[in-house]
């Protein structure tokens, strides 16, 4: 009889252990997406500078501009609902693409110094969501993972536990490739 109730402590630790562990990886898959979520509020919080500065040379451009401020808008708004968040952020870093490329047709845009302060703070803020990103998805992974394989995926389905979406880029940032034009051909190392 003894051996029974050992084996009914050890179970119900197992399976506090695997509870506990899918909770462990949820909260921290929260915690990504929420670091996520301080940077691209840092983001939106540049765009409209950066619109504006641009827009000053661009005035013809409008459509452009008025879907960068719509989506930032809309994307700010959706912060409840990571799904869409995703969806939204993706769509916004191909827009910001628009705007750098209209930035090139006008050299005396890209020789303002407020244009140029803005862009460096932007792209710094891109490294850092490059890097959030990579860890938010590093922690949906654990959390796939755990939910999708035995034996924590019996228990996933019996509490509820989901898998979480990835960050994915936009189909415009896996596609565009970035010009660069410092006025000398690129070289290999060890070409003559």
């Amino acid at each position: 009889m003894t051996e029974w109730w050992i084996g009914l402590g050890v179970a119900f630790v197992l399976f506090l252990l695997g509870y506990n562990t899918l909770v462990v990886k949820r909260n921290a898959v929260g915690n990504a997406f929420a670091s996520v979520d301080a940077l691209l509020k840092k983001r939106y919080d540049l765009i409209p500078n950066l619109v504006a500065c641009v827009q000053g040379y661009a005035r013809h451009e409008q459509s452009v501009f008025q879907k960068v401020t719509e989506v930032r808008s809309q994307a700010a708004a959706a912060a409840s609902n990571r799904d869409e968040v995703l969806r939204l952020n993706a769509q916004l870093g191909g827009l910001l693409g628009n705007v750098r490329v209209l930035a090139e047709g006008y050299p005396e845009l890209k020789a303002d110094r407020q244009f140029l302060q803005l862009q460096a703070t932007l792209n710094e803020v891109e490294e850092q969501i490059s890097a959030g990103r990579r860890a938010y998805n590093a922690t949906v992974k654990n959390l796939n993972d755990a939910v999708q394989m035995l034996p924590l995926n019996i228990l996933a389905a019996l509490f509820g536990f989901r898998a979480a979406p990835f960050f994915e880029a936009a189909a415009s940032e896996r596609t565009t490739v970035p010009s660069v034009n410092t006025g000398t051909p690129f070289l290999p190392k060890g070409t003559p």
